[in-house]
C-alpha cells in the first residue's frame, strides 16, 4: 500500500524577520497539497530583544551560546511570540495549526550539549529517539498542522535551545518509516548557489558525489554546510527527497533538489 505523503517545511530566519514575507510564505503554505509540518527558527529578533534588554548575544560559528538569561529570552521569543504569531496567521488562513515546543506533548526530547572546547550553555542535542512521531502522526491524522519552535526539553524539567534545521531533519527522519516524507528548507535564496552573489546560479540537483565535489571546491561553505549535512543525513535515513529553495516560490522549478 502506498504511504501517505507529508512535507516538513523549515522556514529560515531571514523570512521570519520580515513580517510581509512571512505572511506571504504562510499564505503559500496554506495552499500546499497534503499534510504539512512547519518548523521555524527565531531569526535575528531574539538578538535584537536581548540588546534592548541590555544583554549582548554571543554566537560561535553561527550557534548561539545560551546561558540562563539568554534561555529565558529565547523561550519567550521563539516558543511564545514567534510561534503564536505564526499559528495565529495560519488560523486566519484556514489552517488548523497547533504551536508546540519540544516539551508540549513530549514531542521532542534531547540532552544538554556536553562541554568540550566551547560551553554552549543550555543548548540541546537530539538523539535517534528524540522525536515523538506517534504524537505527530496523531495530529496529522486529525487534520492539524504542527508548528514546532526550536525549544526542546530534557525530560527533567529543563528547556533547551536547539537548531531548527536539525529539528526539521530529525522530524523528517522519525516519520520516514511510516510516511512518504519530503523535507523542504525554505529561506531567502533560490536554492544552493554556485555563486553566492548570484541568486540565479541555482544548482538544480545535487547527489552525494556532487556534494562532495562542491564542498571540496569551496562552492558550498559556511552556513550552507550544516544545512546540507542535515539534508544528506535525512536522505540516508529514509527521507524521500530534500528541497532547498526560496520561501516565496513554493512549487517553483527554480530550487535545488537533493538526491542520494
Amino acid at each position: 500500500m502506498e504511504q501517505q505523503a507529508v512535507t516538513v517545511y523549515k522556514i529560515g530566519g531571514g523570512i521570519i524577520d520580515d513580517a510581509p514575507e512571512l505572511h506571504q510564505f504562510l499564505a503559500l503554505l496554506a495552499q500546499a497539497p497534503g499534510p504539512t509540518i512547519l518548523v521555524h527558527g527565531g531569526g535575528k529578533g531574539a538578538s535584537a530583544l536581548m540588546r534592548q534588554l541590555g544583554q549582548e548575544p554571543v554566537l560561535v560559528n553561527g550557534r548561539r551560546v545560551t546561558d540562563a538569561a539568554a534561555l529565558d529570552l529565547v523561550v519567550m521569543f521563539y516558543a511564545g511570540k514567534t510561534n503564536k504569531e505564526v499559528v495565529a496567521q495560519l488560523q486566519a488562513l484556514g489552517v488548523n495549526a497547533l504551536g508546540l515546543s519540544g516539551a508540549d506533548g513530549n514531542v521532542i526530547r534531547g540532552q544538554k550539549r556536553p562541554v568540550k572546547e566551547i560551553d554552549y550553555g543550555f543548548v540541546g542535542d537530539l538523539t535517534a529517539a528524540s522525536v515523538n512521531h506517534e504524537l505527530l502522526l496523531t495530529l496529522l491524522q486529525a487534520g492539524v498542522t504542527p508548528v514546532l519552535c526550536p525549544i526542546i526539553h530534557d525530560g527533567q524539567g529543563q528547556l533547551l535551545n536547539t537548531n531548527a534545521d536539525t529539528i526539521a531533519s530529525a522530524v523528517a527522519v522519525a516519520l520516514a518509516p511510516v510516511l512518504d516524507v519530503t523535507l523542504h528548507y525554505c529561506f531567502e535564496k533560490n536554492g544552493v548557489l554556485r555563486d553566492v552573489n548570484d541568486n540565479n546560479s541555482v544548482i538544480p540537483e545535487i547527489d552525494a558525489t556532487h556534494y562532495a565535489e562542491l564542498r571540496a571546491q569551496g562552492v558550498i561553505a559556511d552556513g550552507m554546510l550544516p544545512k546540507l549535512e542535515n539534508a544528506f543525513a535525512a536522505l540516508g535515513a529514509g527521507v524521500r527527497r530534500v528541497i532547498i529553495g526560496h520561501a516565496l516560490r513554493l512549487g517553483s522549478d527554480v530550487q535545488t533538489v537533493l538526491t542520494t
